[in-house]
């Protein structure tokens, strides 16, 4: 077992220990995460289910809906239980026509850290990651001023622990430079497969792998190999794609969003599909 990978389908982050399957809120917004939910209690519905399954792991950012991901976690989730840890990410905003513009100078950083401490009720924040490539790949340059940034709201006492999203392996040397890094957040699934060297990597220092859109997004994962496999298993894609995340390495941890109660007792139900030893060549 590796050294951050505990009993019960556990790791741990900095001194967090998170279940590997958590849940992700960008999909509690509204349509292509613009604004509020069509069923608001069902958003509040999905949160409380996910937190009674045994989920300890919950994914936000403030610049979802804007501020609407953010407010429905306070209403669902607060008084919250002192296992729940909540994980967002700052670097961009959302602008009037729902784009999704950079915002990593340091004072909107500092800003956007506030932002998400007031509407989450918190007085600190277990992880923020900083957000620094495009919609789904890194960006080259230096991080340096923006993560330093945030290394100084750690320092005061606002942030726990620090990560970085859509990131290459240099801008993460550069940032454990400044301060730990407990956990990566960029695109991975079982279709895209950039980043290998990079969590096998991770996973020697006991780093946290987090793939976002890791049944593909808003275009879901669909390859020939991946249905037949699942035909032979008699499960859905989407199950062995989430069952093989999770066999991938065992520093990768799963955050799946979904609106739907259903939908979730779904994802949850297929992340722990047993894959057989010898998979085929495509799944290597």
């Amino acid at each position: 077992m590796n050294s951050k990978e505990l009993p019960g389908g556990r790791y741990r982050v900095g001194d967090l220990d998170l279940t590997r399957f958590g849940y992700g809120a960008m999909q509690l917004a509204g349509p292509q995460v613009f604004g509020p939910p069509k069923d608001r209690d069902a958003a509040v519905a999905v949160l409380r289910t996910a937190v009674e399954l045994g989920i300890n792991h919950i994914d936000t950012a403030d610049f979802y809906g804007p501020h609407v991901t953010n407010e429905i976690i306070r209403e669902a989730l607060t008084p919250y239980p002192e296992d729940l840890h909540i994980v967002t990410k700052v670097g961009a905003r959302r602008d009037a026509d729902g784009g999704w513009p950079h915002a990593r100078s340091p004072q909107e950083l500092r800003d956007q850290v506030h932002d998400n401490l007031k509407r989450l009720g918190l007085d600190t924040i277990d992880v923020v990651n900083l957000r620094v490539g495009g919609f789904d790949r890194p960006e080259p340059g230096s991080i340096a001023e923006q993560f330093g940034a945030l290394a100084e709201l750690r320092e005061q006492g606002l942030i726990r622990h620090l990560g970085l999203s859509t990131v290459n392996a240099e801008q993460i040397a550069e940032a454990q430079a400044i301060a730990p890094v407990v956990c990566v957040q960029n695109f991975y699934n079982i279709a895209n497969r950039e980043d290998d060297a990079l969590i096998d990597s991770l996973a020697a220092q006991g780093i946290a792998y987090v793939p976002y859109f890791p049944l593909g997004g808003f275009t879901p994962v669909q390859t020939t190999e991946l249905q037949h496999f699942a035909d032979e298993l008699g499960a859905t894609p989407m199950s062995v794609a989430l069952a093989w995340l999770l066999r991938r390495s065992p520093n990768i941890m799963l955050i799946p969003g979904t609106s739907s109660v259903a939908h979730l007792r779904e994802n949850l139900a297929g992340a722990a599909l047993t894959l057989p030893e010898q998979l085929p060549a495509a799944f290597s």
